[in-house]
């Protein structure tokens, strides 16, 4: 498996596009994820959108950004929109793809890392520390977590 940045191979873009609208978001929401997606090609430091990759079949998705929840804005950057294709699930891809944002995270200069989840359970496995609770827009409870790298 290898876990590069979308830009080396944009064309994937729809398709992770299509995963990240499916997986998180709503009947409206498409544009949203594409717009994120488009922003992560652009070369700009955040947000940045990673691919798994079995050979030349996409496997994953996960991005670094700048904020994913609205409502803590004051906490950056962000592990998001981590994605793992049905036929990748349980075989460790998701702890891989998270690992790999962490270790760029660190070399890029930050000290630790945010995400959110509305389960318990999978993240703390994996080292995350719970912080608190907060609110998804515009009213869906989520627990948010961080990681010191």
């Amino acid at each position: 498996m290898k876990i590069i940045n979308l830009s080396e191979r944009p064309e994937f873009q729809e398709t992770v596009t299509d995963w990240l609208w499916k997986a998180f978001g709503s009947e409206n929401s498409r544009a949203f994820f594409e717009s994120v997606v488009q922003s992560s090609l652009r070369g700009a430091d955040l947000p940045q959108t990673f691919i798994a990759l079995e050979g030349d079949t996409l496997a994953g998705t996960v991005g670094l950004w700048r904020c994913d929840l609205i409502s803590r804005q004051d906490l950056t950057p962000w592990l998001a929109a981590l994605y793992v294709d049905k036929g990748f699930r349980s075989r460790g891809l998701g702890q891989e793809l998270q690992a790999f944002v962490l270790e760029h995270s660190r070399r890029s200069g930050f000290s630790e890392l945010y995400l959110y989840a509305e389960f318990t359970g999978y993240y703390e496995r994996f080292g995350w520390k719970y912080i608190g609770d907060a609110l998804d827009y515009p009213d869906k409870p989520v627990r948010v977590y961080q990681q010191f790298i």
